[in-house]
Protein backbone atom coordinates (compact mmCIF):
# COMPACT_ATOMS: atom_id res chain seq x y z
CA UNK A 1 0.00 0.00 0.00
CA UNK A 2 1.60 3.62 -1.20
CA UNK A 3 1.85 6.34 1.40
CA UNK A 4 -1.61 8.40 1.47
CA UNK A 5 -1.21 11.79 0.09
CA UNK A 6 -3.74 14.47 -0.56
CA UNK A 7 -5.39 14.24 -4.30
CA UNK A 8 -7.66 16.80 -6.26
CA UNK A 9 -10.73 15.61 -8.20
CA UNK A 10 -13.76 17.28 -9.56
CA UNK A 11 -12.85 20.73 -8.14
CA UNK A 12 -12.53 19.12 -4.74
CA UNK A 13 -8.72 18.56 -2.90
CA UNK A 14 -9.27 16.24 -0.51
CA UNK A 15 -6.56 16.43 2.51
CA UNK A 16 -4.03 12.92 3.52
CA UNK A 17 -6.42 12.93 6.45
CA UNK A 18 -9.61 12.49 4.47
CA UNK A 19 -8.06 10.18 1.50
CA UNK A 20 -7.05 8.02 4.98
CA UNK A 21 -10.54 7.62 6.07
CA UNK A 22 -11.49 6.44 2.84
CA UNK A 23 -9.17 3.70 3.46
CA UNK A 24 -10.60 3.23 6.00
CA UNK A 25 -14.29 2.95 5.41
CA UNK A 26 -13.38 0.56 2.08
CA UNK A 27 -11.31 -2.00 4.00
CA UNK A 28 -13.69 -1.61 7.58
CA UNK A 29 -16.78 -1.83 5.22
CA UNK A 30 -15.65 -3.95 2.84
CA UNK A 31 -19.13 -6.15 2.87
CA UNK A 32 -21.14 -3.21 1.42
CA UNK A 33 -19.48 -2.98 -2.01
CA UNK A 34 -18.27 -0.19 -4.17
CA UNK A 35 -21.58 1.89 -3.80
CA UNK A 36 -23.01 1.47 -0.56
CA UNK A 37 -18.88 2.78 0.02
CA UNK A 38 -18.84 5.48 -1.81
CA UNK A 39 -22.40 6.62 -0.30
CA UNK A 40 -20.96 6.26 3.41
CA UNK A 41 -18.06 8.15 2.47
CA UNK A 42 -19.84 11.54 0.90
CA UNK A 43 -21.71 11.30 4.20
CA UNK A 44 -18.91 11.21 6.35
CA UNK A 45 -17.19 14.14 3.94
CA UNK A 46 -20.50 15.98 3.26
CA UNK A 47 -19.37 15.66 -0.69
CA UNK A 48 -22.45 16.67 -2.02
CA UNK A 49 -24.05 18.57 -5.06
CA UNK A 50 -25.77 22.12 -4.05
CA UNK A 51 -29.06 20.55 -3.96
CA UNK A 52 -28.34 18.10 -1.11
CA UNK A 53 -27.61 14.59 -3.28
CA UNK A 54 -24.70 13.09 -2.84
CA UNK A 55 -21.82 12.67 -5.01
CA UNK A 56 -21.67 8.81 -4.72
CA UNK A 57 -20.94 8.39 -8.58
CA UNK A 58 -18.28 10.75 -8.42
CA UNK A 59 -16.96 8.99 -5.41
CA UNK A 60 -17.01 5.80 -6.92
CA UNK A 61 -14.70 6.72 -9.83
CA UNK A 62 -12.28 8.40 -7.02
CA UNK A 63 -12.15 5.25 -4.83
CA UNK A 64 -11.31 3.71 -8.61
CA UNK A 65 -8.65 5.82 -9.07
CA UNK A 66 -6.84 5.64 -5.57
CA UNK A 67 -7.38 1.78 -5.64
CA UNK A 68 -5.46 2.00 -8.91
CA UNK A 69 -2.89 3.90 -7.05
CA UNK A 70 -2.43 1.82 -4.47
CA UNK A 71 -3.60 3.88 -2.26
CA UNK A 72 -6.62 1.74 -1.09
CA UNK A 73 -8.23 -1.99 -1.61
CA UNK A 74 -11.56 -2.51 -2.69
CA UNK A 75 -14.01 -5.35 -2.53
CA UNK A 76 -12.80 -7.72 -5.46
CA UNK A 77 -16.30 -9.29 -6.16
CA UNK A 78 -18.32 -6.10 -6.60
CA UNK A 79 -15.38 -3.85 -8.24
CA UNK A 80 -15.68 -2.86 -11.57
CA UNK A 81 -13.16 -4.48 -13.24
CA UNK A 82 -11.54 -3.61 -16.72
CA UNK A 83 -9.39 -0.63 -17.80
CA UNK A 84 -11.46 2.31 -19.23
CA UNK A 85 -15.17 3.49 -19.83
CA UNK A 86 -17.59 0.84 -19.53
CA UNK A 87 -19.73 0.03 -23.10
CA UNK A 88 -22.79 -0.79 -23.78
CA UNK A 89 -24.07 -4.23 -25.64
CA UNK A 90 -25.99 -4.11 -28.74
CA UNK A 91 -29.15 -6.08 -29.15
CA UNK A 92 -29.18 -8.10 -32.58
CA UNK A 93 -32.44 -6.74 -33.08
CA UNK A 94 -32.26 -3.41 -35.34
CA UNK A 95 -34.35 -2.24 -37.79
CA UNK A 96 -33.65 1.74 -39.25
CA UNK A 97 -36.98 3.50 -39.76
CA UNK A 98 -38.03 5.24 -43.01
CA UNK A 99 -35.55 8.18 -44.16
CA UNK A 100 -36.36 12.03 -42.71
CA UNK A 101 -35.42 13.98 -45.57
CA UNK A 102 -37.59 17.74 -44.94
CA UNK A 103 -37.36 21.33 -44.81
CA UNK A 104 -36.36 22.14 -41.09
CA UNK A 105 -38.96 24.17 -40.16
CA UNK A 106 -41.42 20.83 -41.30
CA UNK A 107 -40.08 18.67 -38.06
CA UNK A 108 -41.01 21.79 -36.06
CA UNK A 109 -42.44 21.57 -33.00
CA UNK A 110 -38.70 20.13 -31.94
CA UNK A 111 -39.14 18.32 -28.27
CA UNK A 112 -36.16 18.00 -25.93
CA UNK A 113 -37.87 14.51 -23.78
CA UNK A 114 -35.16 13.94 -20.85
CA UNK A 115 -34.39 10.12 -21.42
CA UNK A 116 -36.35 8.21 -18.30
CA UNK A 117 -36.93 4.55 -17.60
CA UNK A 118 -35.28 1.28 -18.62
CA UNK A 119 -36.40 0.71 -21.68
CA UNK A 120 -36.06 4.11 -23.04
CA UNK A 121 -32.63 4.66 -21.81
CA UNK A 122 -31.27 1.13 -23.43
CA UNK A 123 -32.58 2.28 -26.96
CA UNK A 124 -31.20 5.92 -25.95
CA UNK A 125 -27.81 4.37 -25.12
CA UNK A 126 -27.70 1.48 -28.33
CA UNK A 127 -28.50 4.26 -30.54
CA UNK A 128 -25.32 6.42 -29.28
CA UNK A 129 -23.42 3.13 -29.19
CA UNK A 130 -24.36 1.72 -33.00
CA UNK A 131 -24.12 5.42 -34.55
CA UNK A 132 -22.12 7.88 -32.82
CA UNK A 133 -18.14 7.54 -33.87
CA UNK A 134 -17.36 7.68 -30.20
CA UNK A 135 -19.93 5.35 -29.11
CA UNK A 136 -21.36 5.26 -25.36
CA UNK A 137 -20.02 4.98 -22.53
CA UNK A 138 -21.13 5.58 -19.28
CA UNK A 139 -21.03 9.27 -18.42
CA UNK A 140 -18.62 10.62 -15.53
CA UNK A 141 -20.40 12.51 -12.50
CA UNK A 142 -23.60 14.44 -13.32
CA UNK A 143 -25.53 13.97 -16.45
CA UNK A 144 -28.36 14.51 -18.12
CA UNK A 145 -29.49 12.60 -21.42
CA UNK A 146 -32.08 13.82 -24.03
CA UNK A 147 -33.75 12.24 -26.72
CA UNK A 148 -35.24 14.97 -29.84
CA UNK A 149 -38.48 14.57 -31.26
CA UNK A 150 -40.75 15.29 -33.57
CA UNK A 151 -44.14 14.33 -32.40
CA UNK A 152 -43.42 10.58 -32.24
CA UNK A 153 -40.31 10.68 -34.61
CA UNK A 154 -36.88 10.68 -33.13
CA UNK A 155 -34.48 13.30 -35.02
CA UNK A 156 -31.46 12.95 -32.31
CA UNK A 157 -29.74 12.14 -28.90
CA UNK A 158 -27.71 14.45 -26.32
CA UNK A 159 -25.70 14.11 -23.84
CA UNK A 160 -24.74 16.54 -21.27
CA UNK A 161 -21.88 15.54 -18.69
CA UNK A 162 -19.42 17.22 -16.00
CA UNK A 163 -16.94 19.88 -17.93
CA UNK A 164 -13.77 18.98 -18.74
CA UNK A 165 -11.04 19.44 -15.57
CA UNK A 166 -8.37 21.76 -17.42
CA UNK A 167 -8.89 23.42 -21.01
CA UNK A 168 -6.05 26.26 -21.32
CA UNK A 169 -7.97 28.05 -23.75
CA UNK A 170 -11.16 27.70 -21.97
CA UNK A 171 -9.79 28.66 -18.67
CA UNK A 172 -8.15 31.63 -20.10
CA UNK A 173 -10.82 33.28 -21.99
CA UNK A 174 -12.73 33.38 -18.52
CA UNK A 175 -9.25 34.57 -16.93
CA UNK A 176 -9.76 32.42 -13.77
CA UNK A 177 -6.91 31.20 -11.76
CA UNK A 178 -6.66 27.47 -10.01
CA UNK A 179 -8.50 28.01 -6.84
CA UNK A 180 -11.00 29.48 -9.01
CA UNK A 181 -11.41 27.20 -11.84
CA UNK A 182 -11.56 24.36 -8.26
CA UNK A 183 -14.27 26.00 -6.83
CA UNK A 184 -16.71 26.76 -9.84
CA UNK A 185 -16.35 24.11 -12.01
CA UNK A 186 -19.44 22.68 -11.92
CA UNK A 187 -21.34 25.53 -13.51
CA UNK A 188 -19.55 24.62 -16.49
CA UNK A 189 -22.11 21.75 -18.35
CA UNK A 190 -20.27 19.93 -21.34
CA UNK A 191 -22.31 18.84 -24.86
CA UNK A 192 -20.71 15.23 -24.82
CA UNK A 193 -22.51 13.99 -27.23
CA UNK A 194 -24.75 15.17 -30.00
CA UNK A 195 -26.14 12.33 -32.67
CA UNK A 196 -28.25 13.40 -35.73
CA UNK A 197 -29.42 10.39 -36.27
CA UNK A 198 -28.43 8.48 -40.05
CA UNK A 199 -31.50 8.46 -41.24
CA UNK A 200 -32.27 11.99 -40.52
CA UNK A 201 -31.16 14.36 -43.27
CA UNK A 202 -32.10 18.01 -42.48
CA UNK A 203 -30.57 20.99 -43.37
CA UNK A 204 -30.41 23.51 -40.42
CA UNK A 205 -31.67 20.91 -37.78
CA UNK A 206 -28.57 20.45 -35.67
CA UNK A 207 -28.22 24.31 -34.85
CA UNK A 208 -31.80 24.41 -34.07
CA UNK A 209 -31.53 21.52 -31.74
CA UNK A 210 -28.64 23.68 -29.97
CA UNK A 211 -30.55 26.50 -29.82
CA UNK A 212 -33.77 24.85 -28.17
CA UNK A 213 -30.80 23.06 -25.76
CA UNK A 214 -29.38 26.35 -24.98
CA UNK A 215 -32.95 27.37 -23.63
CA UNK A 216 -34.27 23.99 -22.12
CA UNK A 217 -31.62 22.25 -20.67
CA UNK A 218 -30.36 24.84 -18.00
CA UNK A 219 -33.88 24.45 -16.53
CA UNK A 220 -33.44 20.75 -16.04
CA UNK A 221 -29.70 20.75 -14.57
CA UNK A 222 -31.25 23.30 -11.82
CA UNK A 223 -34.42 20.56 -11.21
CA UNK A 224 -31.67 17.88 -11.15
CA UNK A 225 -28.89 19.01 -9.61
CA UNK A 226 -29.72 22.57 -7.47
CA UNK A 227 -28.04 25.21 -9.53
CA UNK A 228 -28.19 26.31 -13.17
CA UNK A 229 -25.04 26.59 -16.00
CA UNK A 230 -23.31 29.75 -16.64
CA UNK A 231 -21.37 28.34 -19.67
CA UNK A 232 -21.81 25.42 -22.48
CA UNK A 233 -18.60 23.82 -23.96
CA UNK A 234 -17.78 21.46 -26.28
CA UNK A 235 -15.11 20.00 -28.28
CA UNK A 236 -15.47 19.14 -32.27
CA UNK A 237 -13.12 16.76 -33.71
CA UNK A 238 -11.68 18.81 -36.67
CA UNK A 239 -10.64 15.87 -39.07
CA UNK A 240 -14.51 14.73 -38.59
CA UNK A 241 -16.44 18.18 -38.27
CA UNK A 242 -16.25 21.83 -38.66
CA UNK A 243 -18.43 22.99 -36.17
CA UNK A 244 -21.04 24.39 -38.57
CA UNK A 245 -24.04 23.65 -36.68
CA UNK A 246 -22.08 25.15 -33.42
CA UNK A 247 -21.16 28.59 -35.13
CA UNK A 248 -24.60 28.97 -36.32
CA UNK A 249 -26.25 28.54 -32.77
CA UNK A 250 -23.94 31.49 -31.61
CA UNK A 251 -21.64 29.22 -30.28
CA UNK A 252 -18.08 30.82 -29.70
CA UNK A 253 -14.87 28.85 -31.32
CA UNK A 254 -11.91 29.53 -29.14
CA UNK A 255 -8.89 27.56 -29.82
CA UNK A 256 -7.79 24.18 -29.88
CA UNK A 257 -7.23 21.37 -26.70
CA UNK A 258 -3.78 20.06 -25.71
CA UNK A 259 -4.87 17.02 -26.74
CA UNK A 260 -4.62 15.21 -23.94
CA UNK A 261 -8.49 14.37 -23.60
CA UNK A 262 -11.00 15.58 -21.04
CA UNK A 263 -9.91 14.11 -18.14
CA UNK A 264 -6.33 13.66 -18.56
CA UNK A 265 -5.07 15.30 -15.26
CA UNK A 266 -1.30 13.74 -15.52
CA UNK A 267 -0.53 14.78 -19.17
CA UNK A 268 -0.20 11.54 -20.78
CA UNK A 269 -1.45 11.77 -24.03
CA UNK A 270 -0.17 15.47 -25.09
CA UNK A 271 -0.80 16.14 -28.57
CA UNK A 272 -3.72 13.43 -29.40
CA UNK A 273 -6.94 13.67 -30.31
CA UNK A 274 -6.73 17.66 -30.88
CA UNK A 275 -10.20 19.31 -30.98
CA UNK A 276 -11.66 22.67 -31.21
CA UNK A 277 -13.23 24.21 -28.10
CA UNK A 278 -16.63 25.92 -28.74
CA UNK A 279 -18.40 27.73 -25.70
CA UNK A 280 -21.63 29.35 -25.07
CA UNK A 281 -22.29 31.74 -22.33
CA UNK A 282 -25.79 31.79 -20.87
CA UNK A 283 -25.45 34.22 -18.87
CA UNK A 284 -24.09 38.00 -20.36
CA UNK A 285 -21.54 38.37 -17.50
CA UNK A 286 -21.17 34.51 -17.39
CA UNK A 287 -17.21 34.88 -17.48
CA UNK A 288 -17.53 37.41 -14.43
CA UNK A 289 -19.56 35.25 -12.43
CA UNK A 290 -17.27 32.31 -13.05
CA UNK A 291 -14.32 34.34 -11.57
CA UNK A 292 -16.36 35.09 -8.40
CA UNK A 293 -19.46 33.55 -6.57
CA UNK A 294 -22.04 32.33 -9.04
CA UNK A 295 -24.24 31.78 -5.85
CA UNK A 296 -24.42 35.60 -5.03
Amino acid sequence: MHAIVEVSFCGRRFTAQEVELMRVVAQDYAGLGVTEIARTICELLEWTRPNGGLKDHECRHLLERLAAEGLLALPALRNLGGHGPRRVNLSQQHCEPEPVECAAKECEPLELVLVEGEGESRKWREHVERYHYLGCCVPFGANLRYWVRNRDRELACLLWTSPAWKMQARDAWIGWRDEQRKRNLQWIVNNGRFLILPWVRVKGLASKILALSARQMPHDWQARYGHRPLLLETLVDTERFRGTCYRAANWLHLEQTAGRGRMDRKHQNHGQATKDIYVYPLARNARELLRSDPTR
